[in-house]
């Protein structure tokens, strides 16, 4: 069977990655203004500076949208399905993508509280979201 793919981690994701592997979920927060982001990158989504600091986030959040997937991307997910896809607005005040795990897909409703726990893949621990 086809393994799950398993993150890349490059100069602007290692830090994050790193985290996950302690089982940390951490964002960036921009020192000129105040944005909280995420994914991680090299400037401000918002300000386009440069004053990012890596910060410790709170592992809490709510369902903003998802999605119950059906059919597979690959033969990696067979064993999955069916399986939640969720955009999560996490209690720090920005948006992720993972799947809702450990319960009923047909349990997942918008505005559901969920916390973060982490799948590993291969090495690698990826934030994944439960309910809370």
């Amino acid at each position: 069977m086809t393994a799950k793919p398993v993150p890349r981690p490059n100069a602007d994701t290692a830090p994050y990655w790193e985290a996950c592997n302690e089982e940390r979920l951490l964002y960036q927060k921009c020192g000129a203004c105040g944005h909280n982001q995420f994914y991680p990158r090299s400037i401000c989504a918002k300000c386009g500076g440069g004053e990012l600091a890596w910060t410790e986030a709170a592992p809490t959040g709510a369902v903003h949208s998802f999605t119950v997937v059906e059919r597979a991307p690959s033969e990696a997910f067979k064993p999955d399905i069916p399986y939640v896809l969720a955009l999560v607005d996490m209690a720090d005040g920005y948006r992720m993508m993972m799947n809702v795990v450990d319960c009923d897909p047909a349990a997942v409703e918008i505005g559901m509280a969920v916390r973060i726990v982490f799948e590993n893949r291969h090495g690698q621990k990826l934030p994944q979201a439960t309910p809370a």
